[in-house]
């Protein structure tokens, strides 16, 4: 009995994961870029997120994700970026590249608003062994399709603006390509039409200049392909010049985690664990995050117009 239940979760991984566009994590707050392609150069820094995630742990064959990201400005207007990202769950795996582009342009002195897009490439592929399973069904299309790799390019575009360095928000219009290969062909999700995929977010930082402290709340809404509808709050504190930040996450989906960093000058090192509330959780520990991050600010020398 316990092995048929193992199978029958991993069976669930394996279709969650396929099914599943856009990687999840808890610690887009700390990097925007994971969302919002409009991010990249933003902040007129250079940047290097290194990122790890592993979910239910304790449970076999649970989903790792890897992923290295650079994203940095070019000139007076440009930014740049590229990341690479690896899955893994249970037999699956999925490798997918991405680039970035974005233009940045000031509205007022106060006012800063960046648009830009990118595109990915992704190929999922499973294991051979898969065949040699009991289990195994030779008529299950979407496994035969797959064990022979399976590509898939996509697209995004997105907006991103600040008010005063204080208030930023952002919206990321996902999975522009996949939804109108549906229009054409048709299906489930070809009457959800071309901007039906979305990641909303929207924050605020409150300086508490007494107390050395800067206190950030945000809302993530988030629709995309495949995955139910997200709604995420987020509460992010920052202590004695961002040496130490700690915040709380609260996820529609019925899950929280905490999140715990610091700085030192420009390195940056940040951990968040998160737990669920349905029944799955009894069979596992939780999921664990963690983010190494470099930031290099630009040189007067590259502020030069292109």
């Amino acid at each position: 009995m316990r092995k048929l239940f193992l199978l029958f979760i991993s069976i669930f991984v394996f279709h969650f994961v396929s099914a599943q566009d856009e990687a999840i994590f808890m610690q887009y707050h700390i990097s925007p870029v994971l969302i919002n392609p409009a991010a990249a150069g933003f902040d007129d820094s250079h940047n290097i997120h290194l990122n790890m995630r592993a979910q239910w742990t304790g449970f076999p064959d649970a989903p790792k994700t890897y992923t290295a990201y650079y994203n940095g400005p070019v000139g007076k207007s440009f930014g740049v970026g590229a990341g690479l990202l690896s899955e893994t769950a249970a037999q699956l795996t999925r490798l997918k590249a991405q680039l970035n582009f974005a233009f940045r342009f000031d509205i007022k002195e106060s006012v800063k608003l960046s648009t830009g897009f990118f595109t990915e490439f992704q190929q999922m592929t499973v294991d051979n062994a898969t065949t040699e399973g009991t289990f195994f069904d030779p008529a299950d299309d979407l496994l035969t399709d797959i064990l022979d790799g399976k590509s898939v390019f996509d697209a995004a575009l997105g907006v991103r603006g600040t008010i005063k360095n204080n208030t930023y928000f952002g919206l990321t219009f996902n999975n522009l390509v996949r939804s109108r290969l549906d229009d054409i062909a048709g299906g489930d999700s070809a009457d959800r039409g071309f901007f039906s995929y979305y990641t909303f977010n929207v924050g605020h930082t409150f300086e508490l200049l007494e107390y050395n402290v800067k206190l950030e709340p945000s809302i993530l809404i988030r629709q995309i392909r495949d995955v139910p509808f997200q709604m995420d709050f987020n509460l992010k504190a920052s202590f004695l010049k961002d040496q130490l930040i700690a915040g709380v996450s609260y996820r529609s989906l019925s899950a929280m985690g905490i999140l715990l960093g610091t700085k030192l000058s420009s390195f940056r090192l940040f951990y968040s664990y998160d737990l669920s509330f349905q029944n799955f959780q009894k069979y596992n520990t939780g999921s664990h995050e963690v983010t190494l991050a470099f930031k290099f600010e630009k040189k007067e020398k590259d502020i030069k117009k292109f």
